[in-house]
């Protein structure tokens, strides 16, 4: 039951998404050239609505789908971590022309060379699951 809803959930947003235009390359080609409002938009409303949300869970210790208690723990204070992960995250989302969430969306879209990515995408979460230990968190 609990995968129905999620599965609900996930087509939802990816209609979201592509109603929205946030899985769209142009988009977010215009973003990265600094010419249009529309992706700043939607990133800074989604920025602004986890914050309220993740501010509300706090206060009133709201639980997850099963009953468990969140877990919203501190992140480690880095600043090289933070702009490494960050500029490595943001060349290959300018380079794809998509970051995660609407890789899966553009599959759907019937675009079939963005398989090539994901494929990409999986690939190296693999390799960092297999250096993360070596390397400088």
């Amino acid at each position: 039951m609990k995968s129905i809803v999620y599965i609900i959930v996930g087509v939802f947003f990816g209609i979201l998404m592509y109603k929205s235009e946030a899985a769209s390359w142009f988009r977010i080609y215009e973003m990265f050239e600094f010419g249009a409002f529309h992706m700043y938009g939607i990133i800074g409303s989604a920025l602004f609505l986890g914050v309220i949300g993740t501010l509300l869970i706090k206060k009133f210790n709201i639980k997850a789908l099963g009953g468990q208690d969140m877990q919203l723990k501190p992140k480690d204070k880095s600043f090289a971590r933070y702009m490494f992960g960050g500029i490595l995250f943001g060349l290959g989302w300018a380079l794809a022309g998509a970051c995660p969430g609407p890789m899966y969306v553009l599959v759907g879209s019937g675009y079939v060379s963005i398989l090539l990515v994901i494929a990409g995408a999986l690939l190296g979460t693999f390799v960092y699951g297999l250096v993360r230990e070596k390397l400088p968190h």
